[in-house]
């Protein structure tokens, strides 16, 4: 074989495998870009089933705290109704078999009730999950918080209106700026879902890792899409898990709630009733009824009405999620507590003596 015809054939060889080489370099490439592809659009599909997911939950979480806040408002209702009884019975000695309330005072809830409505008033224009907040730490807890003294060193519980409104977001602001506070501004954001929103009801780890981008790096990228595709995985058992708890307990709080308006609507009957038998100059002289002279019957209506009230007073100071110390953990589901107000609501129920 001449000269000419080796060097030829070792040219024809060497370009073979150059061609070989960039054919399967460019296969690599594709192969690397299609990967990164997929990791992500896989990535960008979990994080939006992450705000599906948590979009479901702040809504059922919204209604719970929604009607916490709707209970203690009916508050009113019930302190109005009470304080025409003259020598009611006090609230600490209304118990029922082997049932134990949390001690209460009519002011107590009378605030409540104060505070709860000027919060209720807010929620219109409120952020997704605000009401949700509320829920999450207690909604007792929130409406005796939006309650305390406006900087004018006026009590928020006798304002009303736009006076009681700005005061509580003052409040909720941490005082007026005058005093050092945030005043209305600060309060608006609070109300707004800035602090009482996902944060609290999920924590932290929800925004770093919906806020998670995958590398544009092949070897990389799909490592970092299952990371995240865990934790979403987590995150998303976490909110359904949420979700399901705070449903059961909305439904234990509609049934408690249910009969508390019908023994409310009673004891305003009986006492329409007993102050329409009082003489013209007896109801001149007191716009009150005399509890002394209730039969047993309405009696017991007072009774289990003011143990009603309690127990709502109690149920809606549960607080649903308790923060975690680590903001890269979720937070902690209080199931211990709601399960056990659940079960106890079916319990007082069941024991209480429902007059004919």
């Amino acid at each position: 074989m001449s000269l000419a015809v080796i060097v030829g054939t070792i040219a024809a060889i060497a370009g073979t495998g150059g061609i070989g080489a960039g054919i399967h370099g460019g296969v690599k490439m594709k192969q690397s870009s299609d990967t990164v592809k997929a990791a992500q659009k896989r990535n960008g599909e979990n994080v939006k089933k992450l705000e599906i997911a948590n979009k479901k939950t702040m809504q059922i979480m919204d209604i719970l705290g929604t009607h916490e806040m709707e209970i203690m408002s009916s508050f009113k209702r019930f302190s109005i109704t009470y304080e025409k009884i003259k020598n009611p019975p006090s609230f600490v000695e209304i118990k029922k078999d082997g049932i134990s309330l949390s001690v209460f005072t009519p002011k107590e809830v009378k605030n409540a009730a104060v505070g709860a409505s000027v919060l209720l008033g807010g929620l219109g224009g409120a952020a997704l999950g605000t009401a949700g907040g509320f829920a999450a730490a207690g909604g007792t807890t929130a409406a005796v918080m939006a309650l305390g003294t406006a900087s004018t060193g006026t009590a928020i519980a006798s304002l009303s209106g736009a006076a009681a409104t700005n005061a509580t977001l003052a409040a909720l602001g941490g005082g007026s700026i005058a005093a050092g506070g945030g005043g209305v501004a600060l309060g608006t954001a609070v109300l707004g879902g800035a602090t009482l929103g996902v944060g609290l009801l999920i924590g932290g780890i929800i925004f770093s890792v919906a806020g998670a981008c995958v590398s544009n790096k092949a070897e990389k990228a799909w490592d970092q899409m299952i990371e995240n595709e865990n934790k979403i995985n987590e995150i998303c058992n976490y909110l359904e898990k949420l979700g399901n708890i705070s449903t059961s307990f909305d439904h234990a709080l509609k049934k408690v709630e249910k009969v508390y308006l019908n023994y409310l609507a009673r004891l305003e009957y009986v006492i329409d009733e007993q102050f329409r038998k009082k003489s013209f100059f007896a109801k001149l002289f007191s716009k009150k009824v005399n509890y002394k002279k209730f039969s047993r019957e309405e009696k017991l209506i007072t009774e289990n009405l003011i143990l009603l009230v309690g127990f709502l007073y109690e149920m809606c100071k549960v607080q649903l999620v308790e923060k975690s110390t680590d903001e890269e953990q979720l937070n902690i589901i209080n199931e211990e507590d709601i399960n056990s107000q659940i079960e106890k609501s079916e319990n007082i129920l069941q024991k209480l003596d429902i007059p004919a």
